[in-house]
């Protein structure tokens, strides 16, 4: 189970590239827009995912 958060902690750092993505003659602004959309919804969908996790650690432990 540690390596799935460890995924999704790499997962969440990958969108923040994905967001902060700095414009340049190959990447145009355009293009740095549509990075910055899909890492922020990268990032809110493994930061809810990896919340899940705990909360399904926490109370499984919490109820056995």
């Amino acid at each position: 189970m540690d390596r799935l958060a460890a995924l999704y902690l790499a997962t969440i750092v990958a969108g923040f590239a994905l967001a902060f993505v700095p414009t340049s003659t190959l990447i145009t602004t355009p293009v740095a827009d549509f990075f910055g959309i899909v890492g922020g919804v990268v990032i809110i969908i493994f930061a809810l995912a990896l919340l899940h996790l705990g909360l399904k650690a926490l109370f499984s432990r919490h109820f056995k």
